[in-house]
């Protein structure tokens, strides 16, 4: 059995996971991921491992029977190239890492930490205690949390989040959401109301056709002056001119965004909107990290053995 990876977050756990493979699969590790010595490995391989996989590398694969992602999304496999026999698999084990780095997000910008940190670099301590024209920022006991989407990341939010002692509620695909706890929860066409419910929207759900700028200026807009939006589900799930606009105008208070609008090449250097977010101060940036811990990657890289294993068997 062959198997090409060309995800390099798998690499340094390259040990564990060829222990764990069944005997005699022979690796090919083409990390930084090259399409062109990807295809070339191609030719005579059982698995990919990647998040990219494009028609051509489909194409020059024949005897493939198996695409696997080392993450949720399967977004960036196009299908077009494989055979209808191909299993294409995903993993998960990221939910408690990004749920730690949503609530730390929320936390930051609720309390005003980002904007003390940068005014007590140059010597002044914006806090209410000096100066009585700044309101006392609201911690997150109380607080009402809306999702949208509500699987694994959501449902594990909400655990951080309900030990906080604040509020919830869902807008999902199906309108259920399995969790007692929430206030209540809805299908999407309750967005709206939720959007006007809600203190911080956590914007989680998986990016298709209908999802696809679900989130547009009327929704900002009926969240408010006070709100927050934390997205870690993709970036097209926020309309681009509208979150920045949201922001920029002060429609709403603040947004953590971890996943964009453009990704770099394999150097890992390019903007991630062709509009001027990095010049707004409301607004927490991070490079597509909040799930990308050892932690996450440990669990990924056993069930991707695991299921290249029963492939064979």
């Amino acid at each position: 059995m062959k198997i090409v990876v060309g995800d390099r977050n798998v690499l340094p756990h390259r040990a564990e996971f060829e222990k764990a493979l069944p005997d005699r699969a022979e690796v090919v590790w083409v990390v930084p991921f090259d399409e062109s010595r990807v295809i070339a490995e191609l030719a005579v391989a059982d698995v990919y491992v990647g998040g990219k996989f494009s028609a051509a590398m489909g194409a020059a694969a024949p005897a493939l029977k198996m695409v696997h992602v080392a993450g949720a999304g399967t977004d960036n496999v196009d299908r077009s190239g494989l055979g209808p026999d191909v299993e294409v698999c995903n993993t998960f084990h990221h939910e408690q890492s990004i749920a730690e780095y949503i609530v730390s997000a929320t936390v930051m910008l609720r309390r005003k930490f980002l904007a003390q940190d940068r005014a007590l670099r140059t010597g002044v301590f914006q806090t209410s205690v000096y100066d009585p024209t700044i309101p006392q920022p609201l911690s997150l006991n109380g607080a009402r949390v809306g999702f949208v989407g509500f699987g694994h990341i959501g449902q594990r939010a909400w655990r951080l989040f309900e030990a906080f002692g604040a509020h919830g509620a869902a807008v999902t695909g199906s309108g259920n959401a399995s969790s007692d706890s929430l206030e209540w929860s809805a299908d999407a066409s309750w967005l709206g109301t939720l959007m006007d419910w809600a203190d911080i929207v956590v914007v989680s759900a998986p990016l298709t056709d209908k999802t696809r700028g679900m989130i547009g200026a009327d929704e900002l807009g009926r969240l408010g002056r006070d709100g927050i939006v934390v997205n870690v589900g993709r970036g097209p799930l926020v309309q681009e001119q509208a979150l920045f606009d949201a922001l920029s105008r002060n429609v709403i208070a603040a947004a953590a965004i971890d996943v964009w609008y453009q990704y770099p090449g394999t150097d890992g250097v390019g903007q991630p909107s062709e509009l001027p977010f990095a010049d707004l101060e409301n607004i927490l940036m991070t490079p597509h990290s909040s799930g990308v811990t050892h932690h996450t990657f440990v669990g990924r890289v056993a069930d991707i053995a695991a299921n290249i294993g029963r492939l064979q068997d």
